[in-house]
């Protein structure tokens, strides 16, 4: 696969400048940590070259210097919110984010619960951290937030707030997801610190949209699709081209909390440091790319991608139709169509010319291979089989695992596990592939073939059974699906 984006020079100029950052106040920066640490693949796959993990191999530079705190609102505890990527709740990933850094030699020492009250999940939750020996503070609800900035900077607002102790001059401020307080709990800190006579500093580090890029360049515009859930919408700051003179690309939370936030740093310094959204930024992201039409064409697919998942998430009503109507309006603006992702239409031949749910698979070298459904197979477990088959030079017409051990499990699903469809899932087509592997030749051939598939495109005719789901995920396929529900 081509490559866009020089991943070294990024963690070079990356951390060196978030150290700047820090000296120009006094040895003290809280940084607002938008985004996704340890697994960006929305990066990823838009900036060919960027690795999912490089946010973390930055920060690990800098790990004599940094200090986590983590932001997590009692709301979404209370309703349970969830990590649409991971299926997992807010609270259980705020764990998994405090095991993962410090298994990376990252200090983190608390937790923050904005919006704070007390409620039994509140309560369990707070606890289930205490009892791990990590710290947990409460910050509550401000009447008149964000624009009444005279009664939030003031004892009864910020000052009511817990003041979470930090021992080392950069604060990485972050949180499972969007709406959790990070801003608020940086601002908060920021008042308290001044009151202790520490004029400690704020930025903030968005990797998306990219500042130093056109306003509709792809890479931007797959990020508006990206966020289509949230309204986002990218937007020229005007506070940048008013202060500076130059162009440069913020979003529109952003722009419109600004003057907010402006008049918070006045209240607490006498003046604000920044002026406009965009220098509150440190990312260095858009000075990284090598090859500007390998990030466009990967930004292009990747809307391509998220209006597909957007039109299967409205059938599975967990979506809407502003969602789909908004990345139609920027597949108009970059002149692409669904058939321009080129799995798409191979897929859908296959499933009208066999009145089957089918798959088709791109490889590694650009070869397109399909799979249909069959007695024995779904048309995922077909689609993996005959790919790994031509990954590993086997004929098509091999079998890989025998009918005779296909059909055992077949009857164990439908005698005794109560399931109506006999087709083998994924999970079960690897495991027997597995099983066959030890004794037959093909078989192991095929299945040191699967580490081949990550990063493959994989379309399928009809919506997936969550275990599928789940298998493409563990595979690393970037996986897209029409929005028909597979009949029974």
């Amino acid at each position: 696969m081509k490559t866009g984006f020089d991943n070294e020079k990024y963690l070079k100029i990356q951390s060196e400048h978030i150290k700047e950052r820090i000296s120009n106040f006094e040895g003290k920066l809280y940084l607002e940590f938008g985004g996704k640490l340890f697994d960006d693949y929305h990066a990823a796959r838009v900036l060919p070259g960027f690795a999912p993990d490089s946010k973390l191999k930055m920060l690990l530079q800098l790990k004599d210097e940094s200090e986590v705190v983590i932001a997590i609102s009692a709301e979404d505890i209370e309703r349970n919110k969830k990590r649409g990527d991971l299926d997992i709740g807010y609270d259980e990933d705020v764990l998994r984010l405090v095991g993962n850094f410090r298994d990376r030699g990252l200090f983190v020492n608390s937790v923050v619960i904005t919006r704070f009250t007390p409620s039994p999940a509140v309560n369990q939750f707070k606890q289930r951290l205490e009892r791990k020996k990590i710290k947990v503070y409460k910050h509550y609800s401000i009447e008149g937030y964000p624009n009444n900035v005279p009664f939030i900077v003031s004892d009864k607002g910020y000052g009511k707030n817990e003041y979470i102790e930090t021992t080392r001059p950069l604060i990485i401020v972050t949180a499972p997801g969007p709406g959790s307080g990070k801003m608020a709990t940086c601002l908060s800190q920021l008042y308290h610190e001044n009151k202790r006579g520490i004029k400690a500093g704020y930025a903030k580090f968005e990797t998306f949209p990219v500042w130093n890029l056109p306003l509709k360049h792809p890479v931007n515009l797959a990020y508006e699709a990206a966020t289509a859930d949230l309204n986002d919408v990218n937007m020229i700051d005007p506070f940048h081209l008013s202060a500076h003179g130059e162009t440069a690309v913020n979003y529109n939370r952003d722009v419109e909390i600004f003057p907010v936030l402006s008049a918070t740093f006045e209240s607490i310094y006498g003046e604000s440091p920044y002026k406009s959204p965009t220098d509150m930024g440190v990312n260095m992201i858009g000075k990284c790319i090598t090859d500007d039409e390998v990030c466009k064409e990967a930004s292009r697919q990747e809307i391509i991608r998220r209006y597909f998942k957007a039109r299967e998430a409205l059938m599975r009503e967990s979506g809407s139709e502003k969602e789909v109507y908004k990345i139609e309006l920027i597949m108009k603006q970059e002149n692409i169509t669904p058939s321009d992702r080129s799995v798409v239409d191979p897929a859908r031949e296959r499933a009208k010319k066999e009145g089957k749910p089918a798959i088709a698979i791109e490889l590694p070298d650009g070869k397109i291979i399909t799979g249909g459904t069959t007695k024995l197979l779904g048309a995922s477990s077909a689609g993996i089989l005959n790919a790994l088959k031509e990954l590993a030079g086997i004929p098509h017409k091999t079998h890989l695992i025998a009918p005779s051990a296909i059909e055992p499990i077949q009857r164990l699903k439908i005698e005794y596990l109560g399931s109506q469809n006999p087709a083998l899932h994924t999970d079960e087509t690897l495991i027997a592939l597995s099983m066959s592997a030890a004794t037959d030749e093909n078989a192991r051939l095929a299945m040191e073939q699967l580490p081949k598939l990550r990063g493959c495109e994989i379309h399928t005719s009809v919506m997936l059974a969550h275990v599928d789901l789940k298998m493409f995920q563990k595979l690393g396929i970037q996986l897209t699906s029409e929005a028909v529900q597979e009949k029974k």
